[in-house]
């Protein structure tokens, strides 16, 4: 069996950070132990230093290893893009063992909203999630419109050409965040999960702050979305994967 936790859009340092749920969020991932931890970006509000240090702070005292971080919109702003590597070394975190492999791209642009994933990174995805192994590819921006978000904004620029590799290569979960409402396709076998906000007031209508847990287990899946605010569970997927 394998656990991952899937939690985005933090926004930990803004002005719609509320601190009883990053406790609440703490308090679950000890309890939970999961084997990954997947954070889609978003983490601070501006990108600033200070932002990044009390972030960095926050995830060291999580005490969960391996940590998968791509950077969101939100990280890019004022230079933070050069502030994020610093803090976590690079912006396309790569894991690999025996039966499992994750990637995650860097899909902002600084000092603004939209995605792009850039056809320099396309073989780098064509070359890192092949074979016959669990593949995660991880970025901040949706490839697929999220119902019940309002005007669709922001989808990479390249979104077809980058679902188009994704599905000539197999890969099973694209996980992302930014949307700040949890949601689910399936497309073609590939399962394209978005995760909420876990300790935002930047929620849509009446939604909770959530996290996803993704479990992996004898060839099926069971993805669980997590309010933060109650600590319960809200809604359960049950995942069928491809041999």
């Amino acid at each position: 069996m394998v656990k991952i936790a899937h939690i985005s859009d933090l926004h930990l340092t803004g002005y719609n950070f509320v601190k009883t749920w990053s406790e609440n969020l703490r308090q679950l991932l000890s309890e939970l132990k999961p084997d990954f931890l997947v954070i889609t970006g978003d983490l601070t509000d501006d990108g600033y230093v200070y932002e990044y240090e009390r972030v960095a702070y926050y995830l060291q005292d999580l005490r969960i290893q391996p940590q998968l971080v791509v950077p969101g919109n939100h990280d890019a702003r004022n230079e933070g893009d050069k502030v994020f590597r610093e803090f976590f070394g690079t912006r396309y975190p790569f894991y690999e063992d025996e039966t499992i492999v994750f990637l995650g791209i860097d899909s902002t642009e600084p000092d603004i909203d939209d995605g792009h994933i850039g056809r320099e990174n396309y073989d780098l995805i064509r070359e890192k999630l092949r074979g016959g192994k669990k593949k995660f590819l991880l970025l901040h921006h949706h490839l697929l419109p999220i119902p019940g978000t309002g005007r669709e904004r922001n989808i990479p620029v390249d979104a077809g050409d980058v679902l188009k590799i994704c599905l000539e290569a197999g890969v099973d979960f694209v996980l992302s965040g930014h949307k700040h409402l949890p949601w689910v396709w399936r497309l073609e076998g590939s399962y394209f999960i978005t995760a909420g906000t876990a300790t935002s007031h930047r929620l849509k209508g009446f939604s909770y702050p959530s996290f996803n847990v993704l479990t992996l287990e004898n060839g099926g899946a069971e993805l669980r979305v997590v309010n933060v605010k109650d600590k319960s569970v809200g809604v359960t997927y049950r995942l069928k994967l491809s041999d």
